[in-house]
This record gives structure tokens, sequence and C-alpha cells, in this order.
């Protein structure tokens, strides 16, 4: 059995994760050649974004980006610093921002390539959303024989009835579902909950069946390879199953170490056989130019996971 979750852009970490990379994008908009490294804490009507830039932006207002995302009646600090010399003399020269490993995955599950409960769950909040603007989670379980277990769906805002109704008009045959188990609710987001920018790695991800490197992307300019360095794994897994018809399922892991360019390790796992990676710039300056990350893209990852939705990285 399978099973994937999705939260709304409302969930509280999401907001925070919108925050992070709505700020990334200000810097990049003035001035592309940013660092930028920014963490976002909201919770029980206090934010606090914290972090570190190395920039000549000189006109990012990051309160008013916390006010047009999360409210402008919240008590709102902001401590942002200049990069660390220590970590900014290894990536000037073009070396990784940081050490880790990332991982790309791609299936024909879908036409998107990602795993079919993934985009199940992903599916069902983005058409709740739609309809309920707030706080909310999906999970979708699939049995092994492919077919849908069980179907999970909690919304703020949404009365049960016309909450199941749209749930089973958007996936109509499931063996259980579970609408507002816990009962309705009107009090989400950082009224009832504490978020964190980097908490939802796995559905930023393929969901739990596909391992990540642990790095988050949020408020991370592509200097940092568990960001960039992830997006490339994607577009190479993608890649490399465009480019064999008969593979069903490709895992890139690609790991690096802080100030120095190259990978250590590049490896395409096609249906269970390991081969090299090659004819790809995998250094950061390379993989930055190759996606077209020193544009300001990143708002819009934020909201509903950072793969299979067309951007350049697949």
């Amino acid at each position: 059995m399978k099973t994937a979750e999705c939260v709304s852009p409302g969930h509280p970490d999401k907001v925070c994760d919108r925050i992070s990379d709505a700020v990334l994008d200000a810097y990049l908009t003035q001035d592309p050649e940013s660092r930028v490294a920014v963490e976002t804490v909201g919770s029980h009507g206090k934010v606090w974004v914290t972090g570190e830039v190395t920039t000549n932006a000189t006109d990012v207002d990051v309160v008013k980006i916390v006010e047009d995302i999360a409210g402008d009646d919240l008590d709102i600090s902001v401590h942002i610093v200049q990069q660390s010399s220590e970590i900014a003399q290894g990536v000037d020269t073009g070396g990784a921002g940081d050490q880790g490993i990332m991982t790309g995955y791609a299936t024909r599950e879908t036409d998107t390539f990602m795993p079919k409960e993934y985009e199940l769950a992903r599916g069902l909040c983005q058409a709740v959303y739609e309809q309920y603007p707030y706080d909310g989670k999906t999970q979708v379980t699939l049995g092994d024989d492919g077919k849908i277990f069980s179907v999970v769906c909690s919304f703020q805002n949404a009365p049960k009835e016309a909450l199941e109704a749209l749930v089973k008009e958007t996936i109509p045959v499931a063996g259980e579902y579970h609408i507002n188990p816990a009962g309705d609710w009107s009090q989400g987001g950082f009224d009832a909950d504490a978020g964190l920018t980097g908490r939802k790695i796995i559905v930023d991800n393929y969901g739990p069946e596909v391992a990540v490197g642990g790095g988050a992307f949020s408020g991370k300019d592509p200097s940092k390879v568990d960001r960039s360095g992830a997006y490339m794994a994607r577009r190479i897994a993608v890649d490399t199953l465009e480019k064999n018809p008969q593979a069903q399922e490709v895992l890139v892991k690609l790991a690096y170490a802080i100030g120095y360019p190259e990978a250590l390790m590049a490896v395409a796992t096609v249906d269970g056989v390991a081969q090299k990676v090659e004819g790809y710039d995998l250094t950061p300056n390379g993989i930055k130019s190759f996606l077209k990350l020193g544009q300001p893209v990143y708002s819009s990852t934020a909201e509903w996971g950072h793969f299979g939705r067309g951007f350049e990285w697949k």
C-alpha cells in the first residue's frame, strides 16, 4: 500500500514557505545574483522572518511581503543579516553553498511523471482549495492493486456534508472516505497552529515512497544545492525516462561538498539498474544557467509542490 498527503497554501507551514520564497523573489527581482537564505516562523499572531543575504538589493519590504500573504494584523519581526564571509568565500568562486544529498524521481504512473498517490492527493487538495481557500489537508492511500483504498480530507470552514460531496465528485471511487474526521473546524492557520519554513519537505517532493536528501527548498537561492541540485536531479530523471521509452521509473542521486563546484555523486537508477549521469553541467552555476534559476520564479513553487507542474526542471 502507498500513501501520500498534500496541504493547502493556507496551511501554516505552507504560509511560511510562501513568505520565505516571496522574500527570495523580491531580492532576485532587484538583484538576480542575490544569495538568500530566509526562514519564517508563524504562530498565534506573531511572525518571525530571519536569515542571511548577500545582495545589492536595497528596497525589499519584508513586512509588506508578510502582510500581503498572511494578513496585516500580525506582530512581525524581521532579522536578516549579511551572509557569513566564511561561507561566502566558497560560494564566490562557484562552489556549492552547502554539502548535501539530493534526489530526483520520475515514474510513468502519471502524465506528470509523479507518483499516482501523490497526484491524487494534490489534485484533490487543489479542487477543495478552489472552493474553500483556507487551511487544509488531503491524503490518499492506494492498495496493492492500485485501487484507491482510502481518502482523507480535512478543511477549515468546510461543512462536512458539502466537503464530502466535493471530495466524491473529485475522487468518486474509493474504499473509505474520512471527511473532517475530527469534526468541522473554523480555526486554522496561525490562529490554530505554528508554521515553519521547510517542514513539509515530503509534500514538496514526491511523497513518502521516494527518499529525499533532507534539505528543504523554500527561501533558498540556487547556490544552495539542496534546492537547485534537487531540481536538477528531477530534470535528469524526467529526461532519462523520456529517452528510455521502455523504462518505468528513474531515481537520480547527487551529492555535493560545501565550497566545491563539482558533484561528488551523480547516479541514475533506471528500473533498478544504476548508471552514471553524463552530459550535464552539475556545478551550481551550470545548474542555475540551465534551469534559469536566477529569475524570481520561486513564490509559486511554495504552493503546490515543486515537481510535475511545468517548471523548467519538469
